[in-house]
């Protein structure tokens, strides 16, 4: 039978619920389970990808095409998961499946109530999940704070949930925080009571509480929180702050962590051994021989959630290079203000991501052209590719004017465009090209000596498409196009000649991105801007 485990969260948000809950999956994992993790989102949106990124951080993608949370990115970058449409769900989806069985009549006339009817779905989604899944153990992670109106129906369904599987298939994990204040110089336990007592109330008594603290937890502190929380001090897990998120699955496993949700399961598994994540992982972190910079240029760099799985990946494309990378974001539209030059000259690489919109679209152009032009290596992603063919076909094909027609619908040279079967689409939630799609990679190019294979499959996340009209001239130019879709003969892959490295593409590879297996294309972008930092020192 399926484990299952609930991670609550208290006192603030953002503590850190979907790290914890990924830690919790490779510690498992590290004693042989199989692990598998799920989302529940309280807002009533249907999924995150019409929302702003200001908001709610990126839209991670599924390889089934699921527009999730960023947590998941979280579970598949610490575990072996693989996360899929049954790994999130959120109040909007919930609720729009419950009024849809009423409509049709299913309910038999029955008054449609929060309990049982919203419960029950909750529910059975999860069941979905573990099902699908097939694991050993089902982390399940649930949005907000304790005491939000919105999350009330999703605990609910946690209570329920440890009722109708029993005590020891089913456990709680309460994330709370433990503050430190300096004026006092005390470590404050009040907040962390108040927050189990409201857990309490709604009538989850938590079986594990993970303490977010700047300071370490004393004895005294942690026999506290165990006397007035009724959680066994063994239990009560210290979370300080670290200087790498890729730590806390060790922290938690010498603190027993393991040890304490395989006894509550009654479970036996082998010893278990994170050796190989503390050498090539997290030493190489924290303590790499060689730094280098790169830009990321763009819009929406104010919130790092905008961009996590980015960031990640080149903080993996780092480790494997031995290397810090210093990420300096530079926001185009500064760049359409003051130039290129003065804002990316002391940059050894520069990395265009994907986005939605006209604003900075010019600044982004401007910088493809000045990494081209200048040897910088430079990577494109999604719409980052996008502007590279058009900043291409502008400047070096002498296409003036060329755009895309998400930009300018009037363009003489649309050399982006929808396709034909996306112009009709008026709901624009979910009708993009998303999720896994194969890409065909063309013998002897840049993309080839990068990924080692002639098909490759990545995650997709976008409407507009290169318009192939364009592409004889493109490659007489000095455009190489060397991935494709080969179903629609669609455009995957862009590379320069005569460039150190200059490569763009439609997808995006930051969703398939591990600390200890990191994506070919960031690494190689990191191993060439290493190159040219060298070259630029000498």
């Amino acid at each position: 039978m399926t484990k299952y485990i609930f991670t609550t969260g208290g006192v603030i948000s953002s503590l850190g619920k979907g790290i914890a809950s990924a830690s919790i999956g490779k510690i498992l994992e590290s004693r042989g389970l199989k692990v598998a993790l799920m989302k529940l989102d309280p807002y009533i949106n249907v999924d995150p990808g019409k929302m702003n990124p200001y908001q709610h951080g990126e839209v991670y993608v599924t390889e089934d095409g699921a527009e999730t949370d960023l947590d998941l990115g979280h579970y598949e970058r610490f575990t072996n998961t693989e996360t899929t449409k049954f790994s999130n769900a959120t109040t909007g989806q919930v609720y729009n499946t419950v009024i849809a069985r009423e409509r049709r009549g299913d309910y038999l006339g029955k008054t449609i109530q929060v309990i049982p009817h919203i419960t029950n779905e909750i529910k059975d989604r999860i069941r979905k999940a573990a099902h699908a899944s097939k694991a050993e153990v089902m982390i399940v992670e649930v949005g907000g704070t304790v005491g939000d109106i919105e999350s009330l129906p999703f605990l609910e369904a946690a209570r329920q949930f440890r009722l109708e599987v029993g005590y020891r298939n089913a456990l709680y994990v309460h994330l709370t925080l433990v503050p430190y204040l300096r004026c006092a110089e005390e470590i404050k336990t009040k907040p962390t009571q108040h927050s189990v007592g409201k857990l309490r109330e709604i009538g989850i008594q938590p079986d594990i509480l993970i303490c977010r603290t700047e300071k370490a937890l004393s004895e005294d502190v942690k026999d506290k929180i165990s006397l007035f929380c009724n959680v066994s001090k063994g239990a009560v897990i210290e979370a300080r702050d670290a200087e790498s998120i890729y730590q806390i699955p060790l922290v938690f496993r010498e603190q027993g962590l393991d040890k304490i949700i395989l006894n509550h399961f009654g479970l036996k598994c082998r010893s278990g051994d994170l050796k190989d994540w503390g050498e090539r992982v997290v030493e190489r972190v924290l303590r790499p021989r060689h730094k280098v910079t790169v830009a990321v240029v763009g819009i929406y760099l104010g919130l790092q959630d905008a961009s996590k799985s980015i960031y990640e990946s080149l903080v993996h494309a780092g480790m494997c290079n031995d290397a810090k990378v210093v990420i300096k974001k530079v926001d185009s539209e500064d760049i359409e203000k003051h130039g290129a030059a003065g804002l990316l000259s002391d940059v050894a690489g520069v990395l265009v991501p994907g986005g939605f919109g006209y604003r900075g679209i010019e600044g982004k152009v401007a910088a493809i052209r000045y990494a081209r032009e200048n040897k910088i290596p430079f990577l494109g992603l999604c719409l980052g590719m996008q502007c590279a063919v058009v900043e291409f076909a502008r400047n070096a094909c002498g296409l003036k004017g060329a755009n895309s027609t998400e930009f300018n619908k009037n363009t003489k040279y649309p050399i982006i465009s929808l396709l034909e079967e996306q112009k009709d689409v008026k709901n624009m939630g979910g009708t993009m090209r998303l999720g896994a799609y194969p890409c065909r990679v063309k013998k002897g190019s840049l993309a080839y000596r990068t990924y080692k294979r002639s098909m490759i499959s990545e995650r997709h996340r976008h409407r507009y498409e290169f318009n192939n009209i364009y592409r004889d001239l493109l490659e007489k130019k000095g455009i190489i196009f060397s991935g494709v879709y080969p179903k629609k003969g669609l455009v995957e892959i862009i590379e320069i000649k005569k460039h150190p490295y200059f490569i763009a593409v439609q997808f995006h590879p930051e969703f398939k991105s591990k600390p200890d297996r990191p994506h070919p294309l960031f690494r190689e972008f990191i191993k060439s801007a290493l190159d040219r930092e060298r070259k630029i020192k000498k």
